[in-house]
């Protein structure tokens, strides 16, 4: 098939779109400029973003199917704006001139914020209703919930096939941006004073990209898939510790003390003329549970999460490859013992 991906060349895309090229696929992308690396090889390029109208309807055509992927992770406010512009406006404008097109298909890449996150321990499934007011104040969650509604909302009314699919937080071997790992990074450079009090959900990108590869033929149209490993916080912590050695935050604080030490930190940060380590937004995502329930995508999509050890292994390693080996102490041997232990 004559495929477009877009955002081919971020976390997820750079494990999907060879996946695509392996299976036969005639890839294109759109991108401001052609990406480098041989997994991009054999895709062609439409120079262009997805605010330039024209741009995009080149790309369109002669495309039987569209992975949407593109999208900002940011947990700053002053990048509510920018995301939303992208996640909602942008996608509006991309399924207008997919309906044009006659694109027969369109894959929705979307987050499991849009459905599994709770202040309460609880497991989500895809029958939940959107969180907008446990998301509210989190810009990057609420912009993927108006995506995620008006593409399914449009796609119904007019009769454009739809699959969404729901991975949780990515992580794995080539996050250049450091925005999905970035619960890692930080754990590694010892900015987490405390343990959160929330729960994780975490999947492997390479995974991820296997069940989106499924998608353009399998799948429920108008439905959405949610796909993670489900770890509470001391647990996800006290493996990363294991791994690399850096020892995990020990401190356990009430929820609010450790959402109102967020927000002292960073007004501490503000007056020192610096930037707070630990975002408040950060620290209050960390005291929910984004626990979800991954057997529909296991059914629908044939979703197999690989051994949580692999990915966090390969997650360090390639963190660790990306940043002055000075902010990763004790990291080198003990990765080095994990690795001849698998």
């Amino acid at each position: 098939m004559k495929l477009l991906v877009t955002g081919g060349t971020g976390f997820l895309g750079t494990h999907l779109v060879p996946r695509l090229v392996e299976a036969g696929h005639d890839v294109r992308l759109i991108a401001r400029s052609k990406p480098s690396g041989p997994a991009f090889a054999k895709t062609e390029v439409q120079q262009g973003d997805l605010k330039d109208r024209d741009a995009v309807r080149r790309a369109l055509e002669g495309v039987d199917a569209v992975y949407h992927l593109a999208g900002l992770v940011s947990f700053q406010n002053k990048d509510a704006r920018r995301m939303y512009e992208l996640h909602v406006d942008c996608t509006r404008e991309l399924l207008r001139d997919v309906r044009e097109a006659g694109i027969k298909r369109v894959i929705l890449g979307s987050t499991s914020g849009t459905i599994a996150v709770s202040k309460e321990d609880r497991v989500g499934t895809e029958d939940d209703d959107y969180p907008i007011t446990t998301v509210a104040n989190w810009p990057y969650y609420l912009s993927k919930i108006y995506e995620e509604k008006l593409a399914l909302e449009y796609c119904r009314k007019h009769s454009v096939p739809l699959v969404v699919l729901n991975p949780s937080l990515l992580m794995g071997p080539g996050d250049d941006r450091l925005s999905s790992t970035w619960t890692v990074v930080k754990f590694l450079n010892r900015e987490i004073p405390a343990m959160p009090g929330g729960g994780i959900s975490f999947v492997d990108a390479r995974d991820a990209a296997d069940a989106f590869v499924q998608a353009l033929t399998r799948g429920e149209v108008y439905g959405r898939h949610l796909m993670g490993v489900n770890m509470a916080m001391p647990d996800f912590f006290d493996r990363l510790q294991r791994l690399t050695g850096v020892p995990a935050p020990r401190m356990k604080l009430p929820r609010e003390v450790n959402i109102w030490g967020g927000k002292l930190l960073e007004q501490l940060a503000k007056l020192r003329g610096t930037v707070s380590k630990l975002d408040p937004q950060e620290v209050e995502i960390g005291e929910h549970f984004f626990y979800l329930e991954p057997a529909k995508a296991e059914r629908e999509l044939g979703f197999k999460a690989r051994d949580v050890h692999e990915t966090l292994l390969d997650t360090v390693q390639y963190i660790y490859g990306k940043m002055p080996p000075g902010n990763l102490p004790g990291t080198r041997g003990r990765l080095a013992e994990s690795r001849e232990g698998t």
